[in-house]
Protein backbone atom coordinates (compact mmCIF):
# COMPACT_ATOMS: atom_id res chain seq x y z
CA UNK A 1 0.00 0.00 0.00
CA UNK A 2 1.27 3.44 -0.97
CA UNK A 3 1.96 5.74 1.98
CA UNK A 4 -0.39 8.70 2.11
CA UNK A 5 1.63 11.91 2.14
CA UNK A 6 -1.32 14.28 1.91
CA UNK A 7 -4.83 14.41 3.33
CA UNK A 8 -7.57 17.00 2.82
CA UNK A 9 -8.92 18.65 5.99
CA UNK A 10 -12.16 16.70 5.61
CA UNK A 11 -10.23 13.41 5.92
CA UNK A 12 -8.68 14.38 9.27
CA UNK A 13 -9.95 14.66 12.82
CA UNK A 14 -8.74 15.47 16.32
CA UNK A 15 -7.23 12.00 16.71
CA UNK A 16 -4.75 12.64 13.89
CA UNK A 17 -2.25 14.91 15.68
CA UNK A 18 0.43 12.21 15.37
CA UNK A 19 0.40 12.49 11.56
CA UNK A 20 -1.02 15.98 10.91
CA UNK A 21 0.25 17.88 13.94
CA UNK A 22 -2.01 19.76 16.36
CA UNK A 23 -2.91 22.45 13.84
CA UNK A 24 -3.72 20.04 11.01
CA UNK A 25 -5.79 17.74 13.23
CA UNK A 26 -7.74 20.69 14.65
CA UNK A 27 -8.53 22.12 11.19
CA UNK A 28 -9.73 18.68 10.09
CA UNK A 29 -11.86 18.27 13.20
CA UNK A 30 -13.50 21.69 12.73
CA UNK A 31 -14.09 21.05 9.00
CA UNK A 32 -15.89 17.82 9.88
CA UNK A 33 -17.93 19.67 12.53
CA UNK A 34 -19.04 22.16 9.82
CA UNK A 35 -17.30 25.09 11.46
CA UNK A 36 -16.44 27.68 8.74
CA UNK A 37 -12.80 26.80 8.01
CA UNK A 38 -11.16 27.86 4.70
CA UNK A 39 -10.43 24.69 2.67
CA UNK A 40 -7.00 23.10 2.61
CA UNK A 41 -4.88 19.99 3.01
CA UNK A 42 -2.08 18.73 5.22
CA UNK A 43 1.28 17.45 4.01
CA UNK A 44 1.60 14.73 6.63
CA UNK A 45 4.68 14.12 8.77
CA UNK A 46 5.28 10.97 6.67
CA UNK A 47 6.26 13.27 3.78
CA UNK A 48 8.92 14.97 5.90
CA UNK A 49 10.24 11.60 7.07
CA UNK A 50 10.31 10.29 3.50
CA UNK A 51 12.24 13.43 2.49
CA UNK A 52 14.81 12.88 5.28
CA UNK A 53 15.27 9.22 4.26
CA UNK A 54 15.57 9.91 0.53
CA UNK A 55 18.15 12.65 1.14
CA UNK A 56 20.01 10.66 3.84
CA UNK A 57 19.76 13.60 6.24
CA UNK A 58 18.73 11.71 9.40
CA UNK A 59 22.26 10.81 10.46
CA UNK A 60 23.63 14.28 9.71
CA UNK A 61 20.86 15.94 11.74
CA UNK A 62 21.47 13.59 14.67
CA UNK A 63 25.19 14.34 14.57
CA UNK A 64 24.48 18.09 14.77
CA UNK A 65 21.97 17.71 17.61
CA UNK A 66 24.49 15.66 19.60
CA UNK A 67 26.81 18.68 19.62
CA UNK A 68 24.21 20.84 21.37
CA UNK A 69 24.54 21.95 24.97
CA UNK A 70 21.45 24.13 25.33
CA UNK A 71 23.05 26.14 28.11
CA UNK A 72 25.61 27.31 25.54
CA UNK A 73 23.56 29.34 23.09
CA UNK A 74 26.20 29.32 20.34
CA UNK A 75 25.98 25.50 20.12
CA UNK A 76 22.22 25.81 19.56
CA UNK A 77 22.73 28.45 16.88
CA UNK A 78 25.44 26.49 15.06
CA UNK A 79 23.34 23.33 14.96
CA UNK A 80 20.32 25.30 13.77
CA UNK A 81 22.22 26.99 10.94
CA UNK A 82 23.75 23.72 9.70
CA UNK A 83 20.56 21.65 9.90
CA UNK A 84 18.34 24.29 8.27
CA UNK A 85 20.82 24.69 5.41
CA UNK A 86 20.90 20.90 4.88
CA UNK A 87 17.10 20.77 4.60
CA UNK A 88 16.76 23.82 2.34
CA UNK A 89 19.55 22.68 0.00
CA UNK A 90 18.28 19.11 -0.44
CA UNK A 91 15.95 18.21 -3.31
CA UNK A 92 12.39 17.30 -2.48
CA UNK A 93 11.48 13.77 -3.68
CA UNK A 94 9.55 13.96 -6.94
CA UNK A 95 6.53 11.95 -5.73
CA UNK A 96 5.93 14.39 -2.86
CA UNK A 97 6.49 17.41 -5.09
CA UNK A 98 3.87 16.15 -7.58
CA UNK A 99 1.34 15.41 -4.87
CA UNK A 100 1.74 18.86 -3.27
CA UNK A 101 1.25 20.58 -6.63
CA UNK A 102 -1.76 18.46 -7.67
CA UNK A 103 -3.50 19.23 -4.40
CA UNK A 104 -2.69 22.93 -4.73
CA UNK A 105 -4.41 23.02 -8.13
CA UNK A 106 -7.45 21.26 -6.65
CA UNK A 107 -7.82 24.05 -4.08
CA UNK A 108 -8.27 26.59 -6.85
CA UNK A 109 -6.72 29.32 -4.70
CA UNK A 110 -4.25 31.91 -5.90
CA UNK A 111 -2.88 32.48 -2.41
CA UNK A 112 -2.43 30.01 0.43
CA UNK A 113 -1.15 30.04 4.00
CA UNK A 114 1.62 27.50 4.55
CA UNK A 115 1.94 26.67 8.25
CA UNK A 116 4.11 24.27 10.23
CA UNK A 117 2.27 21.85 12.46
CA UNK A 118 4.62 19.95 14.79
CA UNK A 119 3.39 16.46 15.59
CA UNK A 120 4.29 16.87 19.25
CA UNK A 121 2.36 20.13 19.51
CA UNK A 122 -0.77 21.51 21.09
CA UNK A 123 -1.01 19.04 23.90
CA UNK A 124 -1.25 21.29 26.94
CA UNK A 125 2.15 20.14 28.21
CA UNK A 126 4.17 20.89 25.10
CA UNK A 127 2.81 24.04 23.53
CA UNK A 128 4.79 24.07 20.30
CA UNK A 129 2.45 26.73 19.00
CA UNK A 130 4.40 29.75 17.95
CA UNK A 131 7.69 27.84 17.89
CA UNK A 132 7.53 27.09 14.17
CA UNK A 133 7.10 29.18 11.04
CA UNK A 134 4.16 30.18 8.86
CA UNK A 135 4.17 31.78 5.41
CA UNK A 136 1.07 33.75 4.49
CA UNK A 137 -0.10 34.69 0.99
CA UNK A 138 2.13 32.09 -0.67
CA UNK A 139 1.72 31.68 -4.44
CA UNK A 140 2.24 28.46 -6.41
CA UNK A 141 5.74 29.65 -7.31
CA UNK A 142 6.90 29.77 -3.67
CA UNK A 143 4.87 26.79 -2.48
CA UNK A 144 7.56 24.07 -2.47
CA UNK A 145 10.21 26.39 -1.01
CA UNK A 146 7.89 27.44 1.80
CA UNK A 147 7.02 23.82 2.58
CA UNK A 148 10.75 23.12 2.99
CA UNK A 149 11.09 26.25 5.12
CA UNK A 150 8.35 24.91 7.40
CA UNK A 151 10.21 21.61 7.68
CA UNK A 152 13.42 23.49 8.46
CA UNK A 153 11.68 25.54 11.15
CA UNK A 154 11.61 22.40 13.31
CA UNK A 155 15.27 23.31 13.80
CA UNK A 156 15.24 27.07 14.44
CA UNK A 157 17.38 28.04 17.47
CA UNK A 158 14.18 28.57 19.43
CA UNK A 159 12.76 25.16 18.53
CA UNK A 160 16.05 23.36 19.27
CA UNK A 161 16.38 25.14 22.62
CA UNK A 162 12.76 24.28 23.47
CA UNK A 163 13.33 20.64 22.56
CA UNK A 164 16.28 20.36 24.99
CA UNK A 165 14.79 22.50 27.71
CA UNK A 166 11.58 20.43 27.78
CA UNK A 167 13.64 17.23 27.38
CA UNK A 168 11.87 16.33 24.18
CA UNK A 169 15.10 15.51 22.34
CA UNK A 170 14.74 11.86 23.31
CA UNK A 171 11.31 11.54 21.73
CA UNK A 172 10.45 11.58 18.06
CA UNK A 173 9.35 15.00 16.89
CA UNK A 174 8.23 15.48 13.35
CA UNK A 175 6.42 18.14 11.38
CA UNK A 176 3.42 18.27 9.09
CA UNK A 177 2.59 21.28 6.92
CA UNK A 178 -0.85 22.85 6.55
CA UNK A 179 -1.67 24.39 3.16
CA UNK A 180 -4.84 26.45 3.45
CA UNK A 181 -6.71 28.80 1.15
CA UNK A 182 -5.84 32.31 2.28
CA UNK A 183 -8.61 34.57 3.52
CA UNK A 184 -7.99 38.19 2.53
CA UNK A 185 -9.15 39.44 5.88
CA UNK A 186 -10.62 42.89 6.20
CA UNK A 187 -10.70 42.37 9.96
CA UNK A 188 -9.15 39.48 11.87
CA UNK A 189 -7.96 38.51 15.30
CA UNK A 190 -8.09 36.09 18.17
CA UNK A 191 -10.72 35.02 20.66
CA UNK A 192 -10.78 33.12 23.93
CA UNK A 193 -13.95 31.19 24.78
CA UNK A 194 -13.23 31.80 28.47
CA UNK A 195 -11.87 35.14 29.69
CA UNK A 196 -8.15 34.27 30.09
CA UNK A 197 -7.45 36.89 32.76
CA UNK A 198 -10.47 36.80 35.07
CA UNK A 199 -11.08 33.11 34.20
CA UNK A 200 -14.82 33.86 34.22
CA UNK A 201 -16.37 30.90 32.37
CA UNK A 202 -19.49 32.95 31.55
CA UNK A 203 -17.46 35.47 29.56
CA UNK A 204 -15.56 35.25 26.31
CA UNK A 205 -13.26 37.82 24.80
CA UNK A 206 -12.77 38.78 21.14
CA UNK A 207 -9.83 40.86 19.90
CA UNK A 208 -9.81 42.30 16.39
CA UNK A 209 -7.96 44.64 14.05
CA UNK A 210 -7.75 45.51 10.35
CA UNK A 211 -5.70 43.30 8.04
CA UNK A 212 -3.99 40.00 8.81
CA UNK A 213 -4.26 38.46 12.27
CA UNK A 214 -0.49 37.80 12.43
CA UNK A 215 -0.04 41.45 13.39
CA UNK A 216 -2.11 40.85 16.53
CA UNK A 217 -0.73 37.39 17.31
CA UNK A 218 2.83 38.75 17.12
CA UNK A 219 1.90 41.70 19.33
CA UNK A 220 2.72 44.35 16.72
CA UNK A 221 -0.66 46.07 16.89
CA UNK A 222 -3.05 46.60 19.77
CA UNK A 223 -6.48 45.29 18.78
CA UNK A 224 -10.00 46.29 19.84
CA UNK A 225 -11.31 44.01 22.57
CA UNK A 226 -14.90 43.01 23.17
CA UNK A 227 -16.13 41.10 26.22
CA UNK A 228 -19.32 39.09 25.78
CA UNK A 229 -21.38 37.47 28.50
CA UNK A 230 -22.56 34.00 27.44
CA UNK A 231 -25.80 33.72 29.45
CA UNK A 232 -27.71 35.90 28.81
CA UNK A 233 -25.94 36.84 25.54
CA UNK A 234 -24.76 40.36 26.07
CA UNK A 235 -21.81 42.55 25.01
CA UNK A 236 -20.59 43.86 28.37
CA UNK A 237 -17.47 45.77 27.31
CA UNK A 238 -16.19 47.38 24.10
CA UNK A 239 -12.66 48.73 24.14
CA UNK A 240 -11.69 50.49 20.88
CA UNK A 241 -8.00 50.77 20.14
CA UNK A 242 -6.80 53.31 17.56
CA UNK A 243 -5.06 51.39 14.78
CA UNK A 244 -2.43 53.24 12.77
CA UNK A 245 -1.20 50.45 10.49
CA UNK A 246 -2.01 46.92 9.45
CA UNK A 247 -0.51 43.95 7.64
CA UNK A 248 -2.05 43.45 4.17
CA UNK A 249 -1.51 41.24 1.13
CA UNK A 250 0.67 42.42 -1.75
CA UNK A 251 -0.89 41.91 -5.22
CA UNK A 252 1.82 39.40 -6.23
CA UNK A 253 1.90 37.53 -2.92
CA UNK A 254 3.54 38.15 0.43
CA UNK A 255 2.52 40.93 2.83
CA UNK A 256 3.29 44.54 3.60
CA UNK A 257 2.58 47.04 6.37
CA UNK A 258 0.19 49.79 5.30
CA UNK A 259 -0.98 52.87 7.14
CA UNK A 260 -4.61 52.97 8.22
CA UNK A 261 -6.31 56.38 7.90
CA UNK A 262 -7.04 58.21 11.16
CA UNK A 263 -10.78 58.14 10.50
CA UNK A 264 -10.76 54.39 9.78
CA UNK A 265 -8.35 53.57 12.63
CA UNK A 266 -10.53 55.19 15.27
CA UNK A 267 -13.61 53.16 14.30
CA UNK A 268 -14.89 50.07 16.10
CA UNK A 269 -13.55 47.15 14.03
CA UNK A 270 -16.57 44.83 14.44
CA UNK A 271 -20.18 45.99 14.84
CA UNK A 272 -22.34 44.70 17.69
CA UNK A 273 -24.15 42.40 15.27
CA UNK A 274 -20.83 40.96 14.01
CA UNK A 275 -19.54 40.47 17.58
CA UNK A 276 -22.64 38.40 18.41
CA UNK A 277 -22.38 36.41 15.16
CA UNK A 278 -18.74 35.53 15.92
CA UNK A 279 -19.75 34.72 19.52
CA UNK A 280 -22.09 31.97 18.24
CA UNK A 281 -19.26 30.40 16.19
CA UNK A 282 -16.87 30.55 19.17
CA UNK A 283 -19.41 28.93 21.49
CA UNK A 284 -20.08 26.27 18.86
CA UNK A 285 -16.36 25.42 18.82
CA UNK A 286 -16.15 25.34 22.63
CA UNK A 287 -19.23 23.09 22.79
CA UNK A 288 -17.83 20.77 20.12
CA UNK A 289 -14.50 20.31 21.91
CA UNK A 290 -15.85 20.43 25.45
CA UNK A 291 -13.04 22.68 26.73
CA UNK A 292 -12.07 26.38 26.61
CA UNK A 293 -10.55 27.34 23.23
CA UNK A 294 -8.04 29.86 21.96
CA UNK A 295 -9.20 30.73 18.42
CA UNK A 296 -7.85 32.66 15.43
CA UNK A 297 -10.50 34.13 13.12
CA UNK A 298 -10.75 36.22 9.97
CA UNK A 299 -13.57 38.19 8.33
CA UNK A 300 -13.82 38.54 4.57
CA UNK A 301 -16.73 39.76 2.39
CA UNK A 302 -19.33 39.45 5.12
CA UNK A 303 -18.27 36.02 6.34
CA UNK A 304 -16.32 34.79 9.37
CA UNK A 305 -13.71 32.04 9.00
CA UNK A 306 -11.84 30.12 11.68
CA UNK A 307 -8.18 29.47 10.86
CA UNK A 308 -7.00 27.89 14.11
CA UNK A 309 -8.29 26.57 17.41
CA UNK A 310 -6.45 25.04 20.34
CA UNK A 311 -7.01 24.55 24.06
CA UNK A 312 -6.36 27.57 26.30
CA UNK A 313 -3.29 26.37 28.17
CA UNK A 314 -3.03 29.18 30.76
CA UNK A 315 -6.19 28.54 32.81
CA UNK A 316 -5.68 27.12 36.26
CA UNK A 317 -6.81 23.49 36.13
Amino acid sequence: MKTAYIKAFKELGKGDAAIAGGKGASLGEMTQARIPVPPGYVILSAAFEHFLEETNLNAEIDTELHKVDHKEMHTVENASETIQALILDADMPEDIEKEIETNFKKLGAKFVAVRSSATAEDSSEAAWAGQLDSYLNTTEKELLTNVKRCWASLFTPRAIFYRFEKELHKQKISVAVVVQKMVESEVSGIAFSVHPVTEDYNQLIIEGGYGLGEAIVSGQITPDSYIVEKNPRNIVDVNISVQERGLFRLPKGGNEWRDVSKEEGEKQKLSGKQILELTEIILGIEKHYGFPCDIEWAFEKGKFYIVQSRPITTLKK
